[in-house]
């Protein structure tokens, strides 16, 4: 499951660099575009990003992640807990699993070694609120991972607010994993654990 999550954050940030694209370009478009901008922008410095993590992990943050709506992700992910929570308590959160994301990605990023990547039709209005697009990568071997991106309009452009690879929910999957801890030992508890595993993805 761990390694099928790594590869589900790698392509779902390979698909949504959304740099120098117009603010409402069509969902799968952008998805498409990206995608081979991003490849070829990793494929090209592959060497260099494995040697210095620290860059790889300004280049997910600076590029990619702006266009995930992390407050909404949040939300969803901490459930009922997010209403509990104090604002510092959101805000700490946000920031640990934003570098929780950060990090697994650009893990992901560099082990991606040009798969082939197909769009299957997803029906999604253009003119809807939020737009599910759908996506293959093919396996040597294996069947291919599909995954599934759920994008929203906020502030004037399409972002991310879920994936799910093979129909599991990215939202759900941690919602059940973090609802744990925090049923032990409340949000201080889930807060310190993310920060400890941060730390100790960064060393």
């Amino acid at each position: 499951m761990k390694k099928i999550w790594i590869i589900a954050f790698g392509a779902l940030a390979l698909a949504l660099a959304m740099t120098g694209l117009a603010a409402m370009e069509a969902p799968r478009d952008v998805v498409r575009t990206t995608t081979d901008q991003v490849l070829t922008q990793v494929n090209s410095d592959r060497d260099a990003l494995r040697a210095d993590p620290a860059k790889m992990y300004t280049l997910v943050a600076d590029v990619v992640f702006p266009h995930f709506d992390f407050p909404i992700m949040a939300q969803w992910v901490l459930g009922s807990n997010w209403k509990n929570a104090s604002e510092s308590a959101r805000n700490a959160f946000i920031e640990q699993f934003r570098k929780l994301l950060v990090r697994t990605y650009a893990a992901a990023l560099l082990e991606f070694s040009n798969q082939p990547i197909s769009y299957p039709d997803a029906a999604a209005a253009e003119n809807s609120k939020t737009v599910l697009v759908l996506q293959e990568i093919e396996q040597p071997g294996g069947a291919p991972i599909s995954l599934g991106y759920r994008l929203h309009k906020a502030g004037g452009s399409w972002k991310v607010f879920d994936v799910a690879v093979d129909g599991i929910s990215l939202v759900k999957t941690y919602r059940a994993s973090f609802a744990s801890i925090i049923d032990e030992g409340g949000m201080d508890a889930l807060i310190s654990s993310l920060n400890e595993k941060n730390k100790e993805i960064s060393q």
